[in-house]
């Protein structure tokens, strides 16, 4: 047994397998993945490796073969230090799903549970009534029902993992998803206790897997993630800690767009970072006068001051996210381009504040085109050198000059992306900082 990851990730393909991993290290693991199963694995390699990806190249094998493959994987390779196992699923459904979750399974004590997940939003794939769905099509109507290696003929995940598991297989749908994470935990619960081995849950967006993964802790009961990845990656950013996570690197984000896309993207990101925090402005406090100017940039700058100790992504956002706070432009004198200017400076105050006083800020992301145009005023910085697109209309570059040259920099325009274009954009810096 090799004393190694945290986290193993067992695949059935080497795509598949090393997709994940790439999720994972996105996140700031250590992910590596052992291509040659024959050949030990270099201890120095594997040193303070977070994740560890197992490829059994076993989708088109036959049940009897991929069951031994998979639990062989699974007992040279687990370690009583490993908070996490991970059966990673073809996401289309293809190869011995269920015969594989029993090697698995068949590999740990009988207190284990698998629960699958196999939403995967980004690449259109999610289950809804137990059925999977690409691009709103179900699975067996697609082109990928016809792989000429492993054909799907079902689109009923549960129909499929009983025609392979020795082991009761029960789901829960999104009805169950409805009351919260305590809900869902207690039915989980209820499943585990009544003898099923093998849950599978509906999931049709990133907020969806992370209710799951709440509902799972929640439970506290002992399971393996059986998924394409992103349900694990969603798991091990809540269970995991990076061996060699550089903690001091930080990372502030500054709002001040009012779109109602803003809203809904920063909510998103509250809820998938961690740790993090948040400090509202109130943005009327800004125009009322030039003394509750001052003070409100004071009380936001130290709030978030205060919790860079114990955060790695801050955020400071302006109340107008919420219609109810908005600002009435009417109810001042002066034309809407000084206000919206007074905002905007008022922003580009603060980030410069909290940065100045915690170096460990090394990425800086901003909403809207005048935020960012205030906060390179106020940095000093002559320009920013563009490195990369993270999404369309959002950019990735360093500030050039200034005391913060070389500061790593997303900016996005306010109404673009989805839901998760703020988090994504977020990930990104945390990419390039190796946080």
């Amino acid at each position: 047994m090799i004393k190694i990851s945290q986290c193993l990730v067992i695949a059935d393909d080497l795509t598949g397998g090393n997709a994940t991993g790439v999720l994972l290290a996105k996140m700031g693991y250590k992910a590596h993945s052992i291509l040659n199963r024959e050949l030990t694995p270099d201890k120095g390699a594997l040193s303070q490796c977070d994740c560890l990806i197992i490829t059994t190249d076993s989708r088109a094998l036959t049940q009897k073969e991929a069951y031994s493959r998979v639990k062989h994987a699974a007992k040279i390779f687990r370690t009583d230090d490993t908070k996490l196992f991970s059966k990673r699923i073809d996401s289309t459904l293809r190869g011995n799903l269920g015969t594989e979750t029993d090697a698995m399974l068949d590999s740990l004590t009988e207190d284990y549970i698998a629960v699958c997940a196999p939403c995967f939003p980004s690449y259109g794939r999610t289950l809804a009534g137990g059925y999977l769905l690409v691009d709103g099509l179900p699975l067996h109507k697609t082109n990928i029902a016809i792989d000429p290696k492993t054909p799907v003929k079902s689109s009923n995940i549960a129909d499929i993992f009983k025609s392979q598991s020795k082991y009761k297989v029960s789901s829960l749908y999104l009805d169950d998803l409805m009351n919260g994470k305590h809900a869902l935990a207690e039915k989980i619960k209820t499943l585990a206790f009544s003898g099923s081995r093998i849950i599978i849950i509906d999931c049709v967006t990133s907020e969806d897997l992370n209710l799951i993964a709440d509902a799972v802790i929640t439970s506290k009961q002992k399971i393996i993630a059986v998924d394409p990845g992103v349900f694990t990656a969603t798991l091990a950013r809540k269970i995991i800690t990076p061996n060699e996570r550089k903690e001091k690197l930080k990372i502030l984000a500054v709002v001040g767009s009012v779109n109602p896309n803003t809203r809904d993207q920063m909510e998103k990101l509250w809820l998938a970072q961690r740790p993090i925090a948040n400090v509202f402005v109130e943005t009327k406090k800004l125009l009322d006068s030039e003394e509750s100017r001052q003070q409100e940039i004071s009380r936001v700058s130290q709030e978030v001051i205060e919790l860079s100790k114990l955060n790695t992504v801050l955020t400071i956002t302006g109340d107008g996210i919420y219609p109810e706070k908005r600002i009435d432009f009417k109810l001042y004198s002066g034309h809407i381009d000084i206000l919206t200017s007074r905002i905007t400076d008022s922003l580009a105050e603060m980030a410069l504040r909290v940065i100045k006083a915690v170096p460990e800020i090394k990425g800086l992301y901003a909403t809207g085109g005048d935020v960012t145009q205030a906060l390179c005023g106020r940095f000093n910085a002559s320009g920013l050198d563009l490195r990369d697109e993270v999404l369309p209309l959002a950019a990735y570059g360093v500030f050039s000059g200034g005391e913060f040259n070389g500061l790593h920099v997303v900016t996005k325009e306010g109404s673009q992306g989805n839901s998760d274009a703020i988090n994504l954009c977020v990930n990104y810096l945390k990419s390039k900082l190796f946080i």
